[in-house]
């Protein structure tokens, strides 16, 4: 099959809001119970549930399963930063009722195209030293989705969000990407974002180490309304 062929078939799973940016939240817990108990708080509030790594590594497809039970009409991502063996794992989180899944960008291209073929999308996790010419061969093979980072471990060390993070959002969104961002998020920092059409806000701590997750989840939603309404 051409790459084009392929493109279109992937393309033609989408089922996506795109008037205004989504609001994900990723549970990034250690422990299965302590993201139940977090995700039943907040669910409701938010556009999009995560299986955050940590907790797809701890609990598994239980963890998947769990979410999906609990809120059968919400998408729910398995953040797998998945790097090789894309169909079987996609496979997996596809029968335990994910809707998508994340590759980490230096998996190869049929690791990416076997993943894409299990689940509904697949977005790529960006880290480390990718390029834009990477980003290319990948729209050309039908995925659409990259999530920028500003990681966890970067965000202790001090570093914050940019002009430089900014430009390289634009110029992904204007090679045709669906860009989610994620990495220390606060409603503070949206505004930082009003002049690009972002896909998802990822917030983690931002949500679930408020002392009303709710409360919280409800506040980025009405900045983001706010903000491209």
């Amino acid at each position: 099959m051409a790459a084009g062929q392929r493109r279109h078939s992937f393309l033609e799973k989408r089922d996506y809001q795109v008037s205004r940016p989504n609001l994900q939240v990723a549970l990034d817990h250690s422990d299965l119970p302590s993201a139940i108990a977090d995700v039943v708080k907040v669910g409701a509030e938010v556009d999009i549930i995560e299986v955050g790594t940590i907790l797809c590594l701890q609990a598994g497809e239980v963890a998947i399963q769990s979410m999906r039970a609990l809120f059968p009409d919400k998408r729910v991502i398995a953040d797998t930063k998945c790097a090789d063996a894309g169909g079987t794992v996609a496979g997996n989180c596809r029968r335990a009722g994910a809707d998508w899944m994340t590759v980490i960008c230096c998996a190869t291209l049929p690791t990416m195209i076997a993943a894409a073929k299990e689940v509904k999308e697949v977005q790529v996790e960006l880290y480390g030293d990718w390029t834009f010419e990477q980003a290319q061969t990948w729209l050309e093979v039908g995925i659409s989705q990259v999530i920028y980072h500003q990681s966890r471990d970067a965000l202790f060390a001090g570093e914050s969000w940019g002009e430089k993070d900014l430009e390289k959002v634009k110029r992904l969104i204007e090679m045709g990407f669906r860009v989610s961002v994620t990495g220390g998020l606060t409603i503070e920092t949206l505004k930082l974002f009003s002049d690009l059409e972002v896909f998802t806000f990822i917030a983690g701590r931002g949500i679930t180490e408020a002392k009303d997750l709710a409360l919280a989840a409800r506040a980025f939603q009405e900045e983001i309304k706010r903000i491209w309404e």
